[in-house]
């Protein structure tokens, strides 16, 4: 059966099937994007759940609507989710327990050096980066747009890997509260702390503006300002501070956007929203944006020209008997392929 086949015989207004992303009667080989779980958390440094966020996602992903406003055959573009690698959750499940009594004993006052247990994790996370970064290229030589979903901020490295491979120069664009730019955080050398500490040692990522960060320490200010201009940070308090003092969120956006280059990798942890939006995440802090202002940014990052060439959205940690974080996510996550493919010409919006 040809995708136009299924289009044809598809309801979009029935209920959402259960079992496929967003309830679409799409699969890898015939959608146009494709997203990549990795359910894998073995690094957090507070609460944990992140690893079952793949999982929940797809299950809440039923529940929304697929309709959009402003692009009316959204849901025509064909996205679709590989299956979520067990083997790779179990191993994260019995890591992140070696990982927690790690924690735990450097709280007591243990050492990092020459330990057994770091080793041991150190390179079990840099084999999830080769298999992030074979599974990702795969699909990019397909010719797929390609979206990245955790598991812990640590997931994605690997993706940006292989999109250096494809891109002589991009940006990354990081929403989230933390600036993420610790070196070996705890010890881990791939941690969640460390992921964009990490992507600046690949020379393809030209820039890195962060937006809405609100929870840093002295060493990632000290590594903004020695990047002289390729780290560009948007605090949420100057931002807070710039609205308070009467400049619209538009304004605000223009001038986030305007130091973005034409290719532009997305980089969204959910605890870049405010944490009614997502209370259930690793590590919460107060502030940050409310849905429809992240929706606002990404929609005039596209319209000014820029092309998303991938994604990730990860720290969705869902609770027990409370799917909210999951509905978010979910929305959040058909939000980012839309506009994806709306940057690269895949959809048109109705005006």
């Amino acid at each position: 059966m040809t995708k136009e086949d299924i289009i044809a015989q598809f309801d979009p207004n029935a209920p959402g099937a259960t079992g496929n992303l967003f309830g679409l009667p799409f699969s890898p080989e015939n959608a146009d994007l494709v997203i990549v779980p990795v359910p894998w958390e073995v690094t957090v440094s507070y609460k944990d759940g992140t690893a079952k966020g793949p999982e929940a996602i797809l299950e809440a992903s039923a529940q929304v609507d697929l309709f959009v406003k402003d692009i009316p055959d959204a849901w025509k573009l064909g996205v679709a989710m590989l299956p979520v690698p067990q083997n790779l959750y179990e191993e994260n499940r019995k890591l992140r327990t070696l990982a927690a009594q790690y924690i735990q004993s450097l709280s007591e006052g243990g050492e990092t050096d020459d330990n057994p247990v770091l080793d041991k994790i150190n390179e079990a996370c840099e084999n999830l980066n080769i298999y992030v970064k074979n599974t990702t290229l795969k699909q990019i030589k397909e010719g797929k747009m390609v979206g990245l979903l955790g598991g812990d901020h640590s997931t994605p490295l690997g993706f940006l890997r292989a999109l250096s491979e494809r891109y002589d120069r991009f940006a990354v664009l990081q929403i989230d509260a933390h600036a993420d730019l610790r070196k070996a955080y705890e010890g881990f050398t791939y941690s969640h702390a460390s992921i964009m500490y990490n992507a600046l040692k690949l020379p393809a990522v030209a820039k890195l503006v962060q937006v809405g960060i609100r929870d840093y320490c002295e060493e990632e200010v000290m590594v903004m300002q020695r990047a002289a201009g390729r780290v560009v940070t948007f605090f949420d308090e100057d931002i807070k501070a710039h609205q308070f003092e009467g400049k619209s969120w538009d304004a605000i956006c223009n001038v986030i956007i305007k130091e973005l280059p034409e290719f532009v990798y997305i980089s969204f942890d959910i605890d870049g929203l405010d944490p009614k939006l997502c209370p259930n995440t690793g590590t919460p802090v107060a502030g940050g944006f409310q849905f429809h202002e992240v929706l606002h940014l990404i929609k005039k990052l596209v319209k000014s020209g820029k092309r998303i060439i991938g994604f990730d959205l990860n720290e969705v940690a869902p609770a027990d008997n409370n799917e909210w974080d999951a509905n978010v996510g979910a929305r959040l996550l058909y939000t980012l392929c839309n506009w994806m493919a709306v940057s690269n010409g895949k959809l048109k919006t109705k005006n």
